[in-house]
């Protein structure tokens, strides 16, 4: 969605006064933010300064005052805009974590550090049901869920959250000043709480690099791929780049890298004993195979990209390659609604059930049998005291 030019100029002003407000110490830490590393004993931090910073680390242990440090990695990133604003951003990989145990954390140098923060090692094992924040599309101006979002961590409601896509508005605007203002927005979230990410049209400028340096996730750590993978609890949870579809003009290599490694851990998740252990397979991506808006997006054409690939050619779609593995919900963004659908495949909706789905298989009515890709049960698992949606997933067949 496009801002009005008062938006913009909203932006840009607030940028500034940002940018002469928060800049002052340019070794103070800033954008702290967590995501999830590659096995529960492990959590990627990253944070940003104005300035280099020689030696930082990340001091964190059980009790607030530290007993364990790993050393961080320091990337000089520069913005594409036309002031070529410079930052300096850091990663480190806390380690030898014990899962699902609070730790606390602090990172920078001697020259300037972070305050405390805290969070949960991931718990181990499928027998439990993660509490999932998610949402796409979150920008500076007009970021009503913000304050909700906030109340909501600081009571502990969630174990991990997901943005599906689309920063700021955008993380390259008013040359990488309104990216540094959002993530300062986020950092009493996101520092406390894995913020696990993937990227949207927004982050299209300059190849996405602001979105590659901001970032780190498990198996990706330089945003080199834009797609990854992690289980959580009984969840095979896939993070992939819809904007490959569309943005052929930073190259098309990488739809076919991404189709290819997509195959390869479907694979993987699907063998029978990783199925067993978790049977729920679930995507997250910006935009839309589906909707029934009438914005003239791509998921409102008959043959969309994501979902059916190539025009013509019909390769790399990836509704088919979903179906074939069985992928039970699909989860995206962008069009600014809210909508979820029936199972669904090839444009037909299939039957739903508010009882627990006995088998993964349905019959098409070509007399093939198919695996429904989109599932949701939704209907049946609304609180009727809160009004909350609510699925669990530490069933072996997904339902409610």
């Amino acid at each position: 969605m496009k801002l009005s030019r008062v938006s913009v100029v909203l932006v840009w002003v607030v940028a500034v006064l940002f940018q002469s407000t928060v800049y002052g110490d340019p070794h103070q830490p800033q954008q702290v933010h967590l995501s999830f590393g590659d096995d529960p004993t492990k959590m990627i931090v990253v944070w940003n300064t104005p300035e280099p910073t020689p030696n930082a680390s990340v001091e964190y242990g059980q009790l607030s005052s530290a007993s364990r440090y790993a050393n961080a990695t320091m990337t000089k990133f520069v913005d594409g805009g036309s002031l070529h604003h410079v930052q300096y951003i850091y990663r480190a990989i806390m380690t030898g974590l014990v899962p699902g145990t609070k730790y606390y954390y602090r990172c920078g140098s001697k020259y300037g550090k972070s305050q405390v923060f805290s969070f949960s090692a991931m718990r181990n094992g499928t027998d439990w049901s993660p509490r999932i924040l998610l949402f796409g599309d979150l920008g500076v101006l007009n970021g009503r869920s913000l304050p909700r979002i906030k109340n909501d961590v600081t009571k502990n409601h969630y174990d991990a959250i997901f943005h599906v896509g689309d920063f700021a508005y955008d993380l390259q605007s008013a040359n990488g000043t309104v990216g540094d203002m959002f993530m300062n927005l986020m950092e009493p979230i996101a520092a406390n709480f894995s913020y696990m990410t993937c990227p949207g049209n927004h982050e299209y400028a300059y190849n996405f690099s602001n979105y590659r340096n901001r970032f780190s996730m498990p198996g990706d750590e330089y945003g080199e791929k834009m797609f990854y993978s992690f289980n959580i609890g009984p969840a095979h949870i896939i993070s992939f780049s819809s904007e490959y579809y569309y943005f052929l003009q930073f190259g098309s290599i990488q739809m076919f890298n991404q189709y290819y490694w997509l195959m390869e851990d479907l694979e993987e998740a699907s063998r029978p004993e990783n199925r067993r252990q978790r049977p729920w397979i679930i995507t997250m991506a910006h935009r839309p195979m589906y909707c029934s808006n009438s914005d003239s997006d791509d998921c409102t054409r008959r043959e969309s990209l994501i979902r059916t690939g190539i025009p013509f050619f019909h390769i790399l779609g990836l509704e088919k390659l979903f179906n074939s593995y069985g992928v039970d919900l699909m989860i995206w963004a962008h069009e600014h609604s809210y909508e979820r659908l029936w199972p669904l495949y090839d444009r037909k909706v299939y039957n739903g059930t508010k009882s627990r789905m006995t088998t993964r298989r349905l019959q098409s009515t070509s007399s093939q049998a198919q695996r429904a890709v989109m599932r949701t049960w939704t209907h049946s698992c609304r609180n009727r005291q809160t009004g909350q949606l609510s699925v669990p997933m530490n069933t072996a067949t997904p339902g409610c």
